[in-house]
């Protein structure tokens, strides 16, 4: 009895050595690469450091909440959040209502709507330095768009040079190239709706309209409220547009100057990447209060009891 009773333990020691070995390649790249660097940045974001200091980390100078004081002092930090909050607002609602409407269309009995989510869905999975690109050519004085304008009679327009219009022609840059990602995920959500709901909306008496708001939308409230989430964390993170556009300089007179443009130019061009962590901290910060904020708003917290 207790020879079986030493084999069950030996048995299941080896169990269990087995299988940290088989987590230990995701701890160790976890610890290495995300949870090392993240505790370094949060120690960075009160020093004061440069990559062409002599002295370490751990030896650069302590200034515990100066950086972050000193961001909010800063005009082109506030610039660059204010840039970042509107591009938010103007994105994320027209981003959804399109996919939204995308995915009811792709959803339907039409013919041919394998193509259309292909075609819907192409843009996401294109390069977002290609697709900058595609749109300075298009946006450019005697570009395309400028072209079709003029058959209208309306003057060109320096769409990306102009102050007033750089920041909404991004923002329509990134509703085009991001769109289909949302659609998908709303079309995933759609589908999974019971088509009995609608057979007995029907048989009640609701037409196209009440069964869409009564049945589809409070049904597709956990899926809008990830799509809201993953969305606004996307637009607040916009890096690559801005950077390709304005050529690393957020212009013109700083009108395509986002958090993390900002936050790239501070740590790898002025070197100041205590500071520079400081805005990535704060831009994190803003980040987790706004998808509380959402969650609380949404009720998800009801939603898989």
């Amino acid at each position: 009895m207790s020879s079986k009773k030493g084999t069950l333990s030996r048995v299941k020691t080896r169990e269990k050595i087995d299988g940290w070995l088989f987590v230990m390649p995701f701890v160790i790249s976890t610890l290495v690469f995300f949870a090392g660097p993240l505790v370094v940045a949060f120690i960075l974001s009160f020093k004061e450091y440069s990559f062409l200091d002599q002295n370490t980390i751990w030896q650069a100078k302590w200034v515990g909440f100066d950086n972050y004081i000193n961001a909010f002092k800063d005009p082109i930090f506030k610039r660059a959040l204010l840039n970042t909050t509107l591009y938010s607002l103007g994105v994320v609602p027209i981003q959804l209502v399109i996919a939204l409407i995308l995915a009811l269309i792709v959803d339907s009995d039409i013919k041919g709507k394998t193509f259309f989510r292909v075609a819907y869905y192409i843009p996401t999975v294109t390069s977002t330095v290609a697709v900058s690109v595609m749109f300075m050519f298009i946006f450019k004085t005697d570009g395309l768009l400028n072209k079709f304008l003029k058959l209208f009679g309306i003057p060109p327009y320096n769409w990306f040079g102009d102050v007033r219009l750089a920041l909404p022609s991004i923002m329509g840059m990134a509703i085009w190239s991001s769109v289909g990602l949302y659609m998908i995920i709303f079309l995933a959500g759609l589908q999974d709706i019971p088509h009995s709901l609608y057979e007995a909306a029907w048989i009640d008496g609701a037409n196209k309209w009440q069964q869409f708001w009564y049945v589809t939308l409070p049904l597709l409230r956990p899926t809008f409220f990830f799509n809201l989430v993953v969305s606004l964390i996307g637009t607040f993170q916009v890096f690559d547009q801005a950077y390709v556009v304005s050529g690393g300089n957020g212009g013109p007179l700083n009108s395509t100057m986002t958090v993390v443009l900002y936050l790239y130019r501070t740590g790898f061009r002025d070197f100041k990447m205590g500071y520079a962590c400081a805005i990535a901290f704060i831009l994190f910060a803003i980040i987790f209060i706004l998808t509380l904020i959402q969650k609380k708003l949404f009720g998800e917290e009801t939603q898989y009891q």
